[in-house]
């Protein structure tokens, strides 16, 4: 049996742990209004794992960002964000081209204690980026949404003449051996909760798994990985009380983990709204998505009011990282709901308000950028009250 640890959870996270409602509302980090007994039970078991501290005698390493995925998930409760950012780099010649040194650009900032297994950065490399985590609230409605719904969506060629192209991400979805729409990553380089659950345990934390079974460490050579990592195989292996393995339990947790609820509108925030519509935000920032026919009810045909298109776009924030199917400018739109509670914002967390964010926005948001621009004062702060509602 695994031996258990604990991370430590920051006061405001504990609010995870209570699964209640106050006064109808969902407290952040509860999971979905409606949920059964069964799913309760897999919901926590996931929360269990979900916080759980590795160490290298469960398979952390030889190279990794973090010992558990609450390291990366706990603001303000777990599931949210941190202040830590991954490190990703590679090359781009003088015409522009893109390549993943070593065979990939994920570089671990940590390794287990042996100076053979430390990662470096290539002397070689000139594009240098961090990636902030992203929140998991409403994974699981997230995940119900088709991919037809997405495709829909995706206008590549800007047909419509409004400046914006955002693209579906095709990937290769190892969970379930074909090609679905990515949704999950700053890149959307996963379509579904258990592959992007199997990617973060190996490439987070080091834990091979049946999706993802040989380890990472960029940079170091073959023979120091076998020192590094002598045989021991898959390291994420199923419980023989559950039949679960952790990249289930994470899949459960953040399947049934429910969204940020948004904070109670006045008319301020009201018309806010309003000039969010108007001055074109909403054309990536879309309102609310649904999901499609779902044997589970809590999945069926819902709303999913997350503000986003989930499809890649070229927004003038880019990290300059191709990676699966989005180029190297491209990022998938972020999801505003729960918006209140992150800070700092954008993919590497450089913008320290919503305002700040708001104003990098160029290339396929420089005309809506543009009109936030040319708003009056107090309509800027209408348009931020409503954001800062979400």
């Amino acid at each position: 049996m695994r031996r258990r640890w604990w991370v430590f959870v920051p006061a405001v996270a504990a609010v995870s742990l209570c699964f209640s409602q106050t006064a109808g509302r969902v407290l952040p980090g509860s999971p979905l209004p409606g949920i059964t007994p069964r799913e309760m039970e897999l919901f926590r078991m996931g929360l269990e794992d979900f916080t759980e501290v590795e160490t290298p005698e469960d398979g952390l390493g030889p190279a990794f960002n973090g010992n558990s995925c609450a390291v990366c998930h706990s603001v303000p409760v777990i599931g949210g964000i941190s202040s830590m950012t991954e490190i990703r780099a590679g090359y781009r010649d003088e015409n522009g081209k893109f390549t993943a040194l070593n065979g990939g650009t994920l570089y671990h900032l940590f390794s287990i204690p042996n100076h053979l297994c430390q990662v470096k950065i290539p002397p070689e490399a000139n594009v240098v980026a961090r990636r902030a985590p992203i929140p998991v609230f409403g994974a699981g409605l997230v995940e119900a949404i088709p991919d037809e719904t997405l495709a829909a969506l995706e206008d590549p060629d800007d047909r419509d003449g409004d400046g914006i192209s955002g693209r579906a991400a095709r990937v290769f979805d190892v969970a379930t051996s074909r090609e679905r729409i990515g949704r999950f990553g700053w890149k959307s380089q996963q379509a579904t909760l258990l592959a992007f659950s199997g990617d973060a345990y190996r490439n987070e934390m080091g834990i091979t798994n049946d999706l993802f079974p040989d380890e990472v460490a960029l940079g170091v050579d073959p023979e120091n990985m076998r020192l590094c990592s002598p045989g021991r195989g898959l390291q994420d292996v199923r419980d023989r009380r559950t039949g679960m393995r952790g990249i289930d339990n994470f899949e459960n947790f953040m399947r049934f983990l429910a969204p940020i609820e948004r904070a109670p509108l006045d008319d301020e925030s009201r018309a806010g709204e309003l000039l969010f519509q108007a001055i074109g935000c909403a054309s990536c920032h879309v309102p609310v998505l649904q999901t499609g026919e779902n044997s589970n009810p809590l999945f069926d045909r819902k709303p999913v009011p997350l503000y986003a298109d989930l499809l890649l776009h070229d927004v003038g924030t880019g990290d300059g990282i191709e990676q699966a199917a989005a180029s190297a400018e491209e990022i998938r739109t972020p999801a505003l709901w729960g918006l209140r509670f992150r800070r700092p914002l954008l993919h590497d967390g450089s913008a320290p308000t919503v305002e700040k964010a708001i104003l990098r926005h160029g290339n396929e948001a420089e005309a809506a950028r543009q009109q936030y621009e040319a708003l009056a004062p107090e309509q800027r702060k209408q348009l931020l009250a409503f954001l800062n509602s979400l």
